[in-house]
């Protein structure tokens, strides 16, 4: 490997606990492909709210989201209970009421730091796809601290926290340089994904290229990459948005 070369960005999952779809890939990622869960970084998409939007601004960048039509979300409806179904999956369809999409998202950060992220993830698809609860409610993130091990007021008032805020911002510009548009999206490289029928195609990629980085078959590169002393162990567009 040439001296001074920059090492990449881990491959990136882009989720919202917003997006049926990605609850679908989630749990796909879950049930079918855990070493790609294993392998990918897991990096919120939410909405920003006023004061998201502002400071977004401030940084220089924009949200590359535009909202859906009636149609739209009626065919997603439809097209999730389908979905759902042939995973076997039951859920309740949630109403959101003016929500503020930091809450449960900062609220993913804040577990995150404290090394509970994939917790935190279960109980607010739990909470939001199984329950039918409210996720931007504070209420319904503080009863999470429990189980997580976490303080309560803490996760509830995450978006209220400033250095949350900038973290969230930052991964707001992530979206923007990865032109995300919409979720659930996989990321590796100049490689794009996206969708819950585009996973297997990601997976596979991924699956081919740590064979690769094994066996020391040069990258794209074109250096050899060095094989580690011990093995790693590691339909539809589905694009909600």
């Amino acid at each position: 490997m040439r001296a001074g070369r920059r090492r990449r960005r881990p491959p990136r999952f882009y989720f919202s606990l917003r997006s049926p779809y990605s609850w679908l890939a989630y749990r796909d990622l879950l049930d079918r492909y855990p070493a790609t869960a294993a392998a990918v970084e897991w990096v919120p998409f939410f909405e920003p709210d006023e004061l998201s939007r502002k400071l977004l601004a401030e940084a220089g960048g924009a949200f590359p989201y535009t909202p859906m039509s009636p149609e739209k979300h009626r065919y997603i409806l439809q097209d999730v209970r389908r979905l759902a179904g042939e995973r076997g999956l039951e859920f309740t369809w949630p109403v959101d009421r003016e929500p503020v999409w930091e809450v449960p998202h900062l609220g993913y950060l804040a577990a995150a730091r404290h090394g509970v992220g994939a917790q935190y993830i279960a109980l607010a698809a739990r909470a939001r796809w199984e329950l039918g609860l409210d996720i931007c409610d504070r209420t319904v993130i503080a009863g999470f601290a429990a189980e997580l091990g976490l303080d309560a007021e803490e996760l509830a008032t995450a978006s209220d926290d400033s250095g949350l805020r900038a973290e969230g911002v930052r991964v707001l510009l992530e979206i923007q340089r990865d032109g995300v548009f919409g979720v659930p999206f996989f990321v590796d490289h100049f490689d794009k994904y996206w969708g819950v029928d585009r996973l297997p195609a990601f997976a596979a990629a991924l699956a081919a290229k740590t064979a690769a980085d094994l066996t020391g078959v040069p990258d794209d590169s074109g250096d050899p990459l060095p094989v580690p002393a011990a093995s790693v162990d590691d339909g539809h567009a589905g694009g909600c948005g």
